[in-house]
């Protein structure tokens, strides 16, 4: 153990002669003896704080909304450890986020002998505070106790950091956040996206709720809303393909022209050159209702043959209908489908989006289709939507979601949600004929619904995961088996379309959590299973770095590791 010790300290000491040390030792901060004097300085330290490695979002294949063909992730097979890339870098990246948040508060007041106005230290210092909160509040929903530095620290001193308690993480957050909404404009001019009032509120909204503190997640989701600041984009469908709308609270942009982009050849159909390896799970199709506000199994709208038809229209706006035109060409997964048209060149081709033709085509017969248009395959594959880190629709739902936990169900309550609602149905939230409204005022009931209702408005968001996290779920929804179509092909049309079973023989079996029971079809054999899922409580925690265990022995592992 001591020659592992003194290996990681002597590459990191080693590295500290090549590089910057803001990026080896995550608790310590390099000198800043001569920085942090000018308005400049001071903008550019907090510009490097709105990097895309400092905002992570969950990854959806952490959760029962995604499939990855025949294979499953370290977070659905339960072999996460300390060594595991999300691991290191979420802590990481936020410790160096909080050290150079620590650097501009520590020394943000020697701009005044500069010239910089009070009122714009205290602006710049606001921004910091949230900044430092935000990353303090991806730690501890993640790792639970975990270090609080404040300080500007050398690296003798970050090596003997042990770790804070949570409620004291927890505290010290929620000040953070008051702090900088304090002070933060409730929103920029020019189109600025950075931190604002709202952003700062309705972060802390969402990590009180995530801790269970229902009160503080519904007054700070309240003043949201009061700001009036913010509003649903009319069409869903468009909202993640417009940049800066007026849902969003928080986004980190991307330019494909700055050389900023995500690459999104893994989303794009095989038809249109793509590689189509990941797609929606067979769970989330099942999981939202059909327009009578039903879930699939009570809904006599429903069709198993027809999946698409008759259900909410989030459905069809997140996961590509069979049938429709994507991309430029024809979807069909069906087996028997082999050809297809282009509607670039109004021509028949062959259906690359079938596994008759295409072994490596969509395992489950399902694409994503959220945020996903023409332009992906229009600049080599590469695309630049916002990466939205949060949005108005859920300061609605969280606002929602804790007052049905405090018992506390009136018409704010059912209004919140009927908002977002009534938007996916692009009607006014008055006019209740025309949507599935919510009523009851039974919390078991509109609890349920409730969590039905996120996982249809936020799915492809990375919400998924920290969802089922804080329902205390995993257990459930990630220990079930990944279903998709029979292979070879020849075997799905024996056994299911020319029996008339396409795309599915039956109906699921909706359980109380909202998740589909599939089994009887695998029963029939009429499916066939991808992969299984497995889960480890140990997870509702993530295990410490191993690094920082080795390098640090008042830095202890989280039980089960």
């Amino acid at each position: 153990m001591n020659n592992k010790i003194y290996i990681v300290v002597g590459l990191v000491l080693l590295g500290m002669t090549a590089c910057n040390n803001l990026d080896l030792v995550p608790l310590a901060e390099g000198s800043s003896e001569s920085w942090y004097s000018s308005e400049t300085e001071l903008e550019m330290s907090l510009n490097d704080l709105y990097k895309k490695s400092f905002w992570p979002t969950d990854d959806d294949r952490w959760a029962d909304d995604f499939t990855y063909r025949e294979t499953t992730d370290p977070f659905t097979n339960a072999t996460v450890n300390g060594q595991n890339g999300n691991v290191t870098s979420l802590w990481q990246n936020q410790y160096k986020c909080i050290a150079r948040a620590n650097g501009v508060i520590l020394n943000a007041e020697k701009a005044a002998s500069n010239g910089v106005s009070q009122e714009k230290i205290e602006g710049f210092l606001a921004e910091a505070y949230f900044h430092r909160a935000a990353a303090y509040a991806k730690l501890v929903t993640k790792f639970g106790d975990v270090p609080l530095v404040t300080e500007v620290l050398d690296i003798e001193t970050a090596f003997e950091y042990g770790r804070t308690d949570k409620q004291e993480v927890i505290a010290f957050v929620y000040k953070e956040f008051d702090q900088a909404a304090a002070s933060l404009p409730s929103s920029y001019g020019g189109g600025s996206q950075r931190a604002t009032k709202g952003a700062a509120l309705a972060l802390k909204a969402r990590f009180a709720l995530f801790m269970g503190d229902y009160q503080v997640a519904a007054e700070a989701a309240k003043a949201v809303m009061d700001m009036k600041t913010y509003k649903l984009h009319d069409d869903y469908s468009d909202l993640f393909l417009t940049k800066n709308a007026d849902e969003s609270i928080l986004v980190i942009p991307q330019s494909i022209a700055n050389n900023v982009y995500i690459g999104t050849k893994e989303y794009v159909t095989r038809n249109a050159g793509g590689w189509v390896y990941m797609t929606p799970s067979w769970d989330l199709l099942a999981a939202y209702t059909c327009t009578d506000g039903k879930p699939i199994d009570e809904s006599p709208l429903f069709d198993s043959h027809n999946p698409f038809k008759n259900r909410d229209p989030r459905c069809s706006a997140t996961i590509v209908p069979f049938g429709s035109r994507f991309l430029g060409f024809e979807f069909n997964p069906h087996p028997e489908a082999l050809e297809v048209m282009n509607y670039n060149t109004g021509k028949m081709v062959k259906n690359n989006d079938t596994r008759a033709n295409a072994k490596y085509a969509t395992f489950n017969g399902l694409l994503w289709k959220k945020g996903i248009d023409d332009s992906w395959t229009q600049n080599g594959y590469k695309a630049e939507p916002d990466i939205i880190i949060i949005r108005y629709a859920e300061v609605l739902l969280t606002y929602a979601e804790a007052k049905i936990e405090l018992g506390e169900i009136d018409a704010s309550v059912l209004n919140a949600m009927n908002q977002v609602r009534a938007r996916a149905y692009k009607v006014d939230v008055a006019d209740v004929a025309d949507y599935p409204a919510f009523t009851s005022t039974d919390q078991s009931t509109l609890r349920q619904q409730l969590r039905v209702e996120r996982r249809m408005e936020f799915a492809h968001e990375g919400q998924r995961y920290e969802d089922i996290i804080r329902w205390k779920q995993a257990e459930v929804s990630l220990s079930r088996k990944n279903y998709g179509m029979l292979y070879p092909s020849s075997l799905l049309i024996e056994k299911v379309t020319s029996q008339g079973d396409w795309f599915w023989a039956s109906t699921p079996e909706i359980d109380e959590n909202g998740l589909p029971d599939f089994s009887k079809l695998e029963q029939a054999g009429k499916i066939g299973v991808l992969s299984e899922r497995y889960w480890d409580d140990k997870l509702y925690e993530w295990p410490i770095p191993t690094s920082e265990i080795l390098i640090n022995e008042n830095m202890k592992q989280n039980s089960g590791y």
